[in-house]
């Protein structure tokens, strides 16, 4: 799908893949619905935007219900929304058998359902167009497993399978549903993720550090938007090969995931 004078609505647009994916997607003509908890913050990033057409609508995917019901009562003073990126999410550092149960509940309401309400409302406007494209940003992590990750891979999990169906559902009405799951991209998400009691580590990662540039994984992102792609890994190293490897050799890798403390 061209981006020019269409519009699109990011979520977690404040920071990191939201924010470089807002950017890329105005500098293709797009006006940019910017969603996330940060109101300033999403206020300064509007104003830097090249073209105009561009909100900030403040939303708290930690509360999928108020979404859903807010969004559904702003949806007929919106323009048409062409694209759905949702990409608001947050990530975990921790073990199982040390985290408190309100940490699944947190990555769930934030990662699948904030998505789901998000989506909810947005999607009967697609329809009824016959027109759109709904974009989940998930995470390799939704597609093998590791340590330290059962809430969020489990969220990420979800994520692709609910694309996979709603794929499928929404087909006869010429929408487009892309899974992205991205890797190891240079992002603050190591630092935002959760420990085993649901508060952000605020901790630098190795992998994350020397992950693929933000920008680069956003122009990659917004060429498969364009491309009407299915679902795509990006990253680079072992988090762009680990899907294969577990494709053709699943019983090495579940070894060696067993075996390396990689956080």
């Amino acid at each position: 799908m061209d981006l020019n004078n269409k519009t699109v609505w990011i979520t977690g647009a404040s920071s990191g893949i939201g924010r470089a994916l807002a950017l890329e997607c105005a500098e293709h003509g797009a006006s940019v619905i910017l969603s996330a908890r940060n109101t300033e913050k999403l206020t300064a990033l509007k104003n830097t935007l090249p073209g105009d057409g561009h909100l900030v609508i403040t939303i708290d995917l930690s509360k999928p219900e108020h979404v859903y019901d807010d969004i559904t009562k702003l949806m007929p003073t919106l323009p048409p929304i062409d694209i759905l990126i949702n990409n608001g999410g947050v990530s975990q550092r921790s073990l199982f058998l040390e985290n408190d149960f309100k940490v699944y509940r947190q990555l769930m309401e934030v990662n699948y359902f904030g998505l789901v309400a998000l989506t909810k409302a947005v999607l009967p406007s697609m329809v009824a167009r016959k027109h759109g494209s709904v974009v989940a940003i998930s995470s390799v992590a939704g597609k093998v497993g590791s340590k330290f990750r059962t809430g969020y891979s489990g969220s990420k999990y979800a994520v692709v399978g609910f694309m996979d169906c709603l794929r499928a559902e929404v087909a006869q009405y010429n929408i487009n549903c892309l899974t992205i799951c991205p890797g190891s991209i240079k992002t603050n998400i190591a630092h935002n993720s959760l420990n085993n009691q649901g508060v952000a580590q605020n901790k630098a990662e190795d992998s994350i550090e020397n992950g693929m540039d933000v920008s680069l994984a956003a122009k990659k992102m917004v060429k498969a938007i364009q491309a009407n792609k299915q679902e795509i890994v990006i990253g680079k190293g072992l988090s762009k090969w680990s899907v294969t490897i577990k494709r053709f050799f699943p019983t090495l890798f579940n070894y060696l995931t067993a075996k390396v403390e990689y956080r």
